[in-house]
């Protein structure tokens, strides 16, 4: 079965209130140790959905011996757990060496049991992947009000709750960047960020910026690089890390990117090679990290 982007992100979103939820510059300097705080990097697992789909134990044991340690996953057609029990899914992990700390999910369907399920296997967050462009700045605030609603669920099972943008709430709307409303609408007792860096530079934004306006709002993020020739209206430009424009050493060197606790690679598409042979050349570059 072949996952689409669009068609999964559709069916993650909210209903509220009548309405539908549906510069760095590059761096080829050499890099040698890991820093020891971010030697767990993670995978997003959207990145091999159809692999996983097909054979998910078998996935993830390859996942395991690429040197990954953490992982994000989404909910397919086969759930967050990928037909396992959270229980079954946990102890796949312990076997592999990996933990799933968080997990994409339709956060209008079940969302109570879910929270529930995660904090019994000991994840740490559950994440709105996608809300999707809107007409004016109250949809978003509307959206504020429902993310500090699932992030008060998710409080009660001992959890947290993150958002995960696109460039769309970087963009301007009536005057105002959507992101910062919902920043500023939501409860950070509540609600975190997952901040995706390469949606934020699609935008035309500085993820920096956004690390220092906001300190300790953005606690994950998404490691995904953007070939250096992307037009500035170019959104699928994906390519494996540290061939791209994306200057993850600088970026992750500045003392703001410090609140990021979990950094997952996460690669769209892929061009020119598999998604499994993406996912271990991306780790290897993040193994190299210095920072």
């Amino acid at each position: 079965m072949t996952y689409n982007r669009r068609s999964f992100i559709k069916t993650m979103g909210i209903t509220g209130a009548g309405v539908a939820l549906s510069s760095l510059l590059p761096a080829c300097g050499a890099v040698s140790k890991t820093n020891a705080k971010y030697k767990d990097f993670g995978l997003g697992l959207y990145t091999l959905r159809d692999q996983l789909h097909a054979d998910p134990k078998g996935t993830l044991t390859q996942v395991a011996s690429y040197g990954y340690k953490l992982i994000e996953s989404f909910e397919g057609d086969k759930g967050i757990f990928w037909g396992m029990k959270n229980t079954e899914f946990k102890s796949l992990m312990d076997g592999l060496g990996m933990k799933i700390v968080s997990s994409h999910c339709d956060i209008n369907k079940d969302f109570e049991r879910k929270a529930a399920e995660a904090a019994e296997i000991g994840m740490s967050y559950l994440v709105c992947p996608w809300l999707g462009p809107q007409k004016n700045l109250d949809d978003f605030k509307r959206y504020a009000d429902a993310f500090n609603q699932r992030g008060e669920v998710c409080r009660k099972n001992g959890i947290r709750f993150a958002y995960h943008n696109h460039d769309y709430s970087f963009m301007p709307l009536e005057g105002q960047l959507p992101q910062d409303v919902l920043m500023q609408q939501t409860d950070k007792s509540l609600v975190d960020y997952e901040m995706d860096i390469y949606w934020v530079v699609v935008a035309g934004q500085d993820p920096v910026s956004w690390l220092s306006k906001y300190p300790g709002r953005f606690r994950l993020a998404h490691v995904k690089d953007r070939k250096k020739e992307a037009t500035a209206n170019e959104k699928n430009a994906f390519v494996m890390l540290g061939t791209g424009s994306i200057d993850f050493e600088k970026l992750f060197s500045n003392a703001a990117a410090n609140d990021i606790k979990y950094r997952f690679v996460e690669q769209d598409t892929v061009v020119n090679a598999t998604p499994m042979e993406a996912v271990k050349a991306n780790a290897e570059y993040m193994k190299k990290l210095t920072v």
